[in-house]
């Protein structure tokens, strides 16, 4: 049993006192708790146990996001709250996301490290859950001309973030930015003669990736075959039958770049036609139970383990890879003796293992297992690809095929 409910409490109880937890609510079929009115009327007949066998929801797996909501609004740790020791004006700055399922413990381990140091400077951090979105940084960041006014690291997920000519593109081209991490040569999983993500211009850090993969529903399949490629999905017979991740931006990003890369606006434009809906990765898990059931879901690798084994949903990881989408660590050059600590212990095997092994974002770090058989392999983007465009302007394009597409009949 947690420490912040039972099973047996009403919903409006639970929701009541933690307010987070209605949004969790709602990604499960609980939509109409999002209505004040309804969630006192419904919610104070029925307990979270009931809730969940009238749902069909895995109580044990549902209490668990539950409390996953709780602790990431409250990030409290032996009760206290993270990043209270938070100094406005520190003499380092550190920014960023960190992707939901990971934070917490990333956050506690991160804590326990600070207090075991002893600096002779002040630190200011502010690293936030994924699930909020980024949009605060960028409007931040749009803002800033001078390096001076820039955090001296930063973390996070987004290719538009990380090369946007209007956001931190235009620090890039000013060579700001160092690798600080020590690795000569990434994990095999990153280093090999199919994908190198370790940045030649020696500017560009990248810890870990969140990997896109297939979510098929077989009773929506019938007799068809499963699609084993991203190119499977240009089919005609699974045009409007395919659920993206529109709202998580970088994944999405992710996957309009590598498809525009290796099929250009057409492949685009088809995958836009193979839409059908956006779905929250939570939503994804559970798309078998809605009566507009897509045949296939994409989806990022961490919620595979959510599946139930005796449903209908089973995984698959394309065979010519699962799109990344990449985590970066970005070190200002000016600030490296101060902050290559913060780099070492982001970089390090400790946090590699919290990603991959917590989370299933595989790490970059060389002497962590990512648990990966021979056939779990990556589609990266590729750096020279990136040099050569303006990613921001390839988006804007890219997203406007991909919409076009999903108009077309």
């Amino acid at each position: 049993m947690n420490k912040y409910f039972k099973v047996t409490d009403k919903v409006f109880d639970i929701t009541e006192k933690y307010p987070e937890t209605i949004d969790v609510f709602a990604a499960h079929g609980f939509a109409q708790l999002k209505n004040d009115k309804m969630r006192r009327l419904m919610g104070k007949t029925i307990s979270l146990e009931m809730a969940c066998k009238t749902k069909k929801v895995n109580l044990d797996l549902f209490e668990e996001k539950l409390v996953e909501a709780i602790e990431q609004a409250r990030m409290t740790v032996d009760g206290k709250m993270l990043n209270e020791k938070n100094i406005k004006g520190g003499d380092i700055k550190i920014e960023g996301i960190l992707p939901c399922p990971v934070q917490l413990p990333l956050m506690e381990s991160f804590e326990k490290w600070l207090d075991e140091k002893d600096f002779d400077f002040t630190i200011d951090y502010d690293l936030k859950v994924a699930s909020g979105g980024v949009d605060w940084l960028k409007e931040r960041i749009i803002k800033i001309e001078d390096e001076e006014e820039l955090s001296d690291l930063f973390i996070s997920a987004g290719f538009d973030l990380f090369f946007d000519k209007r956001l931190m593109g235009k620090f890039k081209s000013k060579g700001i930015f160092k690798d600080l991490t020590a690795f000569d040569k990434l994990n095999e999983d990153f280093s090999n003669d199919e994908i190198d993500l370790k940045d030649p211009k020696g500017q560009y850090s990248i810890i870990s990736v969140v990997a896109a993969v297939f979510l098929v529903n077989k009773e929506e399949l019938g007799d068809r075959r499963a699609p084993e490629t991203w190119k499977d999905l240009f089919k005609p017979e699974f045009e409007g039958e395919v659920a993206l991740p529109v709202s998580d931006f970088d994944l999405f990003n992710a996957i309009l770049l590598n498809i525009h890369k290796r099929y250009g606006e057409e492949g685009v434009r088809k995958l836009g036609r193979a839409f059908m809906n956006n779905m929250h990765p939570a939503e994804m898990v559970k798309s078998h139970r809605k009566k507009e059931k897509p045949t296939v879901t994409i989806m990022p690798y961490f919620f595979t383990k959510m599946i139930s084994g005796n449903g209908p949903m089973f995984p698959v990881w394309p065979k010519d890879g699962a799109i990344i989408s990449p985590i970066f660590l970005l070190a200002k050059e000016s600030k490296k003796d101060k902050i290559k600590p913060f780099v070492d212990f982001f970089a390090s095997k400790e946090v590699g293992e919290i990603l991959s092994h917590n989370g299933k974002f595989p790490s970059t770090h060389p002497e962590v297992e990512n648990n990966l058989s021979e056939d779990q392999k990556f589609m990266w983007l590729g750096w020279d690809y990136i040099n050569k465009n303006d990613i921001g302007q390839l988006l804007v394009e890219t997203e406007k095929i991909f919409y076009e597409g999903t108009k077309e009949d």
